[in-house]
């Protein structure tokens, strides 16, 4: 089985960093969907198998497998792989080998990190692994492990500009991005494996970590006002922190922290049972045996580094191989909107739908910034995908599209604003006892906005079904309270009852006055005229 397929070169492959991709996946930079790529992720701590798919530019699992190995338990002391973890490692790449033959898989990569690279016994674990799975491992470096994991924050955050740190079981990972780059990397002894090994008790320990620390502020400097954290011990972490807090909306993806909040947690987490935080979180025991030492490494990141936020990554060392075979120009798009162009695509009754009634629905936001008009965006991309549920959930299943799904470029407070917006546009009246709880995460006005473009969405989506640009043309005088629609002369018939209903209660969410106007010329879109709709007389 060949592991490591490669597309032919063409003219139009971008430039990239120095790595061990030299080709792009794609010939054809407008594409919106991958092949499957598939990636095995051999690391100190955890094997996992990954296929993406679906959605181009923000990741889709098609699979996703996590087996917790522990190769790099003991390396410290013996030099060498856990002789358990080995057998539990070989056992499920060969799991994995029969996987990926079985989905006919063609472009598929094998990666190893830190237990690998420095055990004395991993070049022979890896020739063992090649010869079992027919599978070419490659073991890479911390300097390229720190630059695949900085990729693939940016594959959630194309904007982000900090300084991402990856731990892992047996190291840990520094990069400093901005400008849609990557720029210095660095790695570290600082995986919870390393540490459990270093003598003094907790003095020793805290000095150790804070000498190493302090080197690497040195080498990529501390002006970093985010910092982005990438592995499952800060994932862990992040989970407490949300229990402590009784955070509603349980997404780890681009969940953020202060460092008050993440200090809080750490003294938190000490005075616990850990028996029943796992109980609480449904966090492993593996997991949890890890995180006082992340804890106490965290503590100190926070402390030397003194970034202002925190945010939590779930896209990592996978998605960043994945980065690295986009094209530029795929790379440039925003990953929200490809991937509710993607999810229009697949489920919604009339793809291309979508766009129609964001561009009906403009004149309501001419004075809307860039990130809000995203939101409004994705929105009316989204307005349709859950048509199938049943009627009596199906506002609950909008809510849970937004609020759930794996959404890159979405932060918390964005995807409350849709959930909500989606809701509304099924839903007439209060919300469930769990909504409201997460629809607290908004303020006020971004809730009653949201609440607003919900209406829009219920009256614009059923106006017309060939698009209801093509029916008429909506008008907003916010400092006259009048909202106002100008009908198309042969298309009246379409403005009866539920529509005359719907534009009413979407006038009332704006506060404003609803009038229906009928265009003179029907031919000449710039001109409303005066004429009074005969299902109006005024106000709709």
């Amino acid at each position: 089985m060949d592991g490591n397929s490669r597309v032919p070169e063409t003219d139009d492959a971008p430039p990239a960093q120095a790595g061990f991709f030299d080709n792009p996946v794609f010939t054809d930079p407008s594409a919106r969907a991958l092949s499957q790529v598939g990636v095995i992720d051999v690391g100190s701590n955890s094997v996992r198998l990954v296929v993406f798919d679906g959605a181009a530019r923000s990741p889709a699992y098609f699979f996703n497998e996590k087996v917790l190995c522990g190769l790099g338990k003991g390396l410290v002391t013996t030099g060498r792989l856990n002789p358990e973890g080995r057998d539990r490692a070989l056992a499920t790449i060969k799991r994995f080998a029969l996987l990926t033959r079985g989905m006919a898989m063609t472009n598929l990569t094998m990666v190893a990190t830190a237990a690998m690279r420095e055990a004395e016994d991993g070049p022979e674990f890896q020739a063992l692994i090649e010869k079992e799975t027919g599978l070419r491992m490659r073991v890479i470096d911390g300097a390229e492990e720190a630059r695949l994991s900085a990729q693939g924050v940016l594959t959630g955050w194309p904007e982000a500009k900090g300084l991402v740190c990856d731990i892992g079981g047996s190291s840990m990972e520094l990069a400093v991005i901005g400008d849609r780059q990557v720029h210095q990397t660095v790695t570290s002894p600082l995986g919870p494996f390393r540490l459990q090994q270093v003598a003094g008790g907790k003095k020793g320990l805290r000095q150790h970590i804070g000498t190493v620390l302090k080197s690497l502020r040195d080498q990529v400097g501390n002006h970093h006002d985010a910092l982005y954290l990438v592995g499952g011990s800060w994932r862990a972490i992040a989970r407490l922190d949300m229990e402590r807090r009784g955070y509603p909306l349980k997404v780890l993806h681009e969940y953020t922290m202060t460092p008050k909040s993440v200090r809080k947690t750490i003294d938190w987490i000490a005075e616990q049972d850990m028996v029943d935080l796992r109980a609480r979180t449904g966090i492993s025991a593996e997991r949890m045996s890890l995180v006082p030492l992340a804890a106490q490494v965290l503590r100190q990141l926070v402390h030397v580094f003194s970034p202002q936020v925190i945010c939590i990554s779930s896209y990592g060392i996978r998605e960043g191989i994945l980065y690295e075979q986009m094209p530029q120009a795929l790379r440039a798009r925003d990953p929200l909107i490809e991937a509710c162009h993607f999810m229009e695509h697949a489920s919604a009754r009339l793809p291309g739908f979508g766009k129609k009634l964001y561009n009906f629905l403009l004149p309501l936001y001419r004075n809307r910034n860039d990130d809000r008009l995203r939101l409004i965006r994705a929105a009316c991309l989204l307005h349709d995908v859950n048509w199938r549920a049943h009627p009596d959930y199906r506002a609950d299943a909008c809510f849970d599209t937004s609020t759930r799904a794996n959404l890159g470029g979405l932060d918390h407070t964005g995807r409350v604003y849709l959930g909500i917006a989606l809701m509304y546009r099924y839903k007439t009246n209060g919300m469930r006892p769990r909504i409201k709880e997460i629809a607290g995460l908004l303020p006020a006005k971004d809730l009653a906005e949201a609440k607003m473009l919900g209406r829009a969405l219920r009256f614009g989506s059923m106006f017309s079904m060939d698009g209801p640009e093509n029916a008429g043309e909506l008008r907003y005088f916010p400092k006259k309270h009048v909202l106002e629609l100008v009908l198309e002369r042969d298309m009246q018939a379409l403005f009866t009852e539920v529509a005359q209903q719907r534009f009413q209660s979407f006038a009332q969410q704006l506060d404003a006055e609803a009038k229906v106007r009928v265009r003179r010329n029907y031919s000449s879109r710039a001109e409303g005229a005066s004429a009074s709709s005969p299902a109006s007389g005024g106000a709709a």
